[in-house]
């Protein structure tokens, strides 16, 4: 009697899934991204998801490791596609805004602030990430107030200006239709101090608490 050839059936390797965060915030006049500074060549960071981890709970953990930040805007950018090379693993990658004043005093070590208009040399897939992240960014700043995150808690409408020129890349913003239009929106509101400057002396404002963050209805620019 002849028996057929009993071939052994491998069950597939268990997907893995990794969490690579960017992490964006305004410094000296730029909009800078964190890489790790523990890999050579630069990288976003990564973080191996646990399995008693969620995947934003795994995000929200990288970014207090690299930044002692606890309460970021944080959102789920993309999943990407798996590892060439080991074939089971998916990187999901998230995009985060932090204030430069909320940033701890003394950032980890492992934090690499670069000016995203000057970044070091980047796998493809890490570039990949990081300009669809910053194309997500300047689009959301178009019609939502997401930009107010970058921003401390008081700041004048210059500050406010110079902040979506320097994400946007764009420096011709018009002074007066630029006013216009956040008056307009009612996202805002006067506070009783002054920032001290080379001419007159500028109002602060600040987010209103009863705004929304984000609304379809509403568009900044162009």
């Amino acid at each position: 009697m002849a028996f057929e050839e009993q071939r052994s059936v491998q069950a597939p390797p268990a997907l893995r899934a990794i969490v690579s965060t960017v992490i964006f915030t305004l410094k000296a006049g730029q909009l800078q991204v964190c890489l790790s500074a523990r890999h050579s060549p630069a990288s976003l960071p990564e973080t191996a998801v646990s399995a008693s981890q969620s995947l934003e709970d795994a995000a929200k953990e990288q970014i207090f490791q690299l930044t002692g930040h606890a309460d970021a805007y944080l959102q789920q950018l993309y999943t990407f596609d798996m590892d060439a090379h080991s074939g089971n693993t998916l990187t999901v990658a998230w995009f985060a805004l932090i204030a430069a004043d909320k940033l701890a005093t003394a950032e980890h070590a492992d934090a690499n602030w670069v000016d995203v208009l000057d970044m070091p040399q980047l796998s493809p897939r890490h570039s990949d990430i990081i300009s669809y992240a910053l194309q997500r960014l300047r689009y959301k700043i178009e019609y939502s107030a997401v930009a107010f995150e970058l921003l401390p808690e008081a700041f004048t409408l210059r500050e406010l200006q110079d902040a979506y020129m320097i994400i946007l890349n764009d420096f011709r913003l018009d002074k007066a239709n630029f006013r216009k239009k956040i008056r307009e929106a009612q996202i805002l509101e006067e506070i009783d101090q002054y920032r001290e400057t080379r001419g007159r002396p500028a109002r602060l404002y600040r987010f209103r608490d009863d705004a929304q963050l984000e609304t379809k209805a509403r568009r900044f620019f162009p």
